[in-house]
């Protein structure tokens, strides 16, 4: 389930839990809320990145990715494509 950030609309309605900001892991199906859960102010969904890396860069070596039975394709340019 993610975890999605939520802000007060009007930060001079709303409390100090909403006025920054908050975190709620929530279900992608459910609704979004639209009142802060502690003082009832409006309140808008954030969008936020996400973080992501790939901290072994041994996992994506020709030999690993063989290996493990997955095929590499290099563009070598003018549409042709050399495998690995």
């Amino acid at each position: 389930m993610p975890i999605y950030v939520y802000q007060a609309r009007e930060q001079e309605k709303s409390c100090e839990y909403c006025r920054t900001s908050f975190e709620l892991l929530q279900s992608m199906s459910e609704e979004s809320l639209s009142v802060c859960p502690k003082c009832g102010a409006a309140v808008r969904r954030l969008i936020q990145l996400v973080g992501m890396r790939v901290g072994q860069r041994h996992l994506l070596t020709d030999k690993n990715i063989k290996d493990h039975g997955f095929t590499k394709l290099v563009n070598e340019g003018g549409g042709k494509y050399r495998k690995i």
